[in-house]
């Protein structure tokens, strides 16, 4: 768990475990994640990207044969998620999709991709399907590298941002929600709006079938009566044969059963006199003919009722016959043509109905669109009043990034047509950006280098801590074209980040690495004559070694390597 303090809240991280089999320049390696910001170094070459790979896999992002290990046939990333503290309503996701539950409160995903192009997947043990995994990991992670972050440039992505600053996201949903009973009653609508002649032919189809259904009294259950039925009474001959013969075989001829049991009977008795302890085989051989003698009479009974009438068989042929041609016509079972029937009588009714029903959903999408309108335009208020306040903090934190006179400004424009509303609502935002002062701000899409986008996602990020579900946040070269003490300031952004998110940084910085709470470097080795990369979490020692490395090395790099650990946001771990 994250540790308490102040402003901090008790929370559960998220990414414990991450295994990679295969996959680039990993063999097999098992990664242990710690809460808090991780940050991932190492040389150039050494396959740190590996670990943003490996993310993209699990979360359902297109696999790359390419990067399947040389000579290896398959690649696995299994990752296990702690969602113990996660919003998401993750159970009831799992369970519409027939998917196991979380046990001891860990979410498990794994992907397998073979040479052949065999994609395999699976949450907590149940096979599942890419897109599947690709929405779920939308709730777990949000990936930033060097060009995961463009989707700070999509429309509905801003408005996501601007409605979890404001607290909005409910009354979003509410909108949507509303939005999706529109289209429903304009469907109703529809199946109904249809011209004279094709209403009347779907009038009498609809008036055939049910009465057809109706006429024919339909039992559930009843085909398996009747097949039986016809099979006694269509092998009459054979079954009257075959009882006649085991009546004979049982007492009707001089070598019949019953007879040579008597028989027996005799014998034992004899043998009883004789010898008194004989006695039970006796009265065995009673039961036995007890036992026979009832199985006559049944045999008897079961012989009389037999009777061929042709009669009854054409009416067992046709009611058969009638069946099959309902299921053929309207499901596989009787069962099924009964439920047509139902459904078939439902649309019937609806059409017959047609003008009353058609005023009842025009009255009833009418109410709805004055809804819409009213709570799209008190969404629409809420998140323009948002906005002064979500640019000021924008712009306080992109200063400390190195745009110390940069203007930033999130636009919101209403459209009243519902007709454009989507379920986000029925605005258009759109974050504008000037990096340096005099020139004008200007769509962010339109100017932003990778790296200026970058920084503005992180000062967003910072900005929307306390307000950002998504638990996990992977930075891939975030801090590229920075320095100094942007540098510092970049990394302490994650720092601040990581109090309610667990942070995952891959950098080239020492002043951003310095400031995790926790350091793993990236090895590249040979081993039996393969190159490999391998993943180590660093004690203090290790870390001031390997943060000399990223400034140059030397005993002056080591120094400033322990002053950057002595910052407050840099301990050493």
């Amino acid at each position: 768990m994250f540790p308490s303090g102040p402003g901090r809240r008790l929370i559960w991280f998220v990414l414990s475990t991450l295994r990679i089999k295969n996959l680039a320049l990993v063999a097999d390696l098992t990664l242990e994640l710690q809460p808090g910001f991780c940050a991932i170094t190492g040389e150039t070459g050494t396959g740190k990207s590996v670990i943003l790979g490996a993310l993209n896999l699990v979360l359902g992002r297109r696999a790359d044969r390419g990067a399947l290990r040389s000579g290896a046939e398959s690649c696995t990333v299994e990752a296990v998620f702690e969602v113990r503290d996660l919003k998401a309503p993750l159970d009831a996701f799992l369970d519409e999709r027939g998917l196991e539950p979380c046990e001891s409160g860990q979410l498990v995903l794994k992907r397998t991709f073979t040479a052949a192009g065999t994609n395999r997947q699976f949450i907590n043990g149940s096979p599942t399907t890419v897109a599947t995994l690709e929405e779920l990991g939308g709730w777990l992670v949000d990936l930033h590298g060097p060009h995961d972050h463009r989707s700070l440039l999509q429309p509905r992505l801003q408005l996501s941002l601007v409605d979890a600053h404001g607290a909005l996201d409910s009354r979003r949903e509410a909108f949507a929600e509303l939005l999706r009973r529109r289209t429903r009653i304009q469907e109703a609508k529809a199946a109904l709006i249809v011209d004279e002649r094709t209403y009347a032919q779907q009038l009498d189809l609809l008036r055939h079938q049910v009465r057809e259904i109706a006429d024919a009294r339909l039992r559930p259950g009843e085909q398996a009566e009747w097949e039986a039925e016809h099979g006694r009474v269509s092998n009459a001959a054979r079954l009257q044969e075959l009882s006649q013969g085991a009546l004979a075989l049982l007492g009707e001829t001089d070598d019949a059963t019953l007879t040579s049991l008597g028989a027996v009977g005799r014998t034992l008795n004899d043998l009883a006199r004789i010898d008194a302890s004989a006695q039970p085989m006796l009265d065995l051989q009673a039961q036995a003919v007890g036992m026979l003698r009832d199985l006559q009479a049944e045999l008897s009974r079961y012989s009389d009722r037999i009777e061929s009438d042709p009669h009854r068989l054409a009416e067992l042929d046709e009611r058969l016959g009638l069946l099959q041609s309902l299921q053929r016509k309207y499901g596989g079972s009787v069962e099924e043509v009964l439920a047509f029937g139902e459904e078939a009588s439902q649309r019937l009714e609806s059409l017959e109905g047609r003008d009353a029903e058609l005023e009842r959903l025009n009255r009833e999408l009418e109410t709805v669109e004055s809804e819409l309108q009213k709570l799209g335009k008190d969404l629409s208020d809420r998140r323009r009043a948002v906005l002064p306040g979500l640019n000021r903090a924008a712009e306080s934190e992109l200063s400390s990034l190195g745009f110390r006179q940069s203007r930033f400004e999130a636009t919101l424009v209403h459209e009243p047509d519902l007709a454009q509303a989507t379920e986000t609502g029925m605005d258009r935002m759109e974050f504008l950006f000037a990096p340096n002062p005099g020139e004008p701000a200007r769509p962010l899409r339109s100017i932003a280098s990778s790296g200026e986008l970058a920084r503005v996602m992180l000062a967003l990020k910072t900005v929307l801590a306390d307000q950002d579900s998504v638990p996990v946040l992977v930075f891939d070269e975030v801090d590229a074209n920075v320095g100094g003490e942007t540098a510092h300031a970049v990394g302490q952004k994650m720092a601040t980040i990581a109090s309610r998110h667990q942070v995952l940084c891959i950098t080239h910085l020492a002043p951003v690495a310095a400031t995790a709470s926790t350091h793993y470097q990236v090895i590249k080795e040979v081993r039996d004559g393969r190159t490999e990369s391998r993943i180590q979490a660093l004690d203090s020692r290790e870390r001031v070694a390997e943060l000399g490395r990223m400034l140059g090395g030397g005993p002056a790099a080591l120094r400033h390597a322990r002053e950057l650990l002595d910052r407050p946001s840099g301990k050493a771990s």
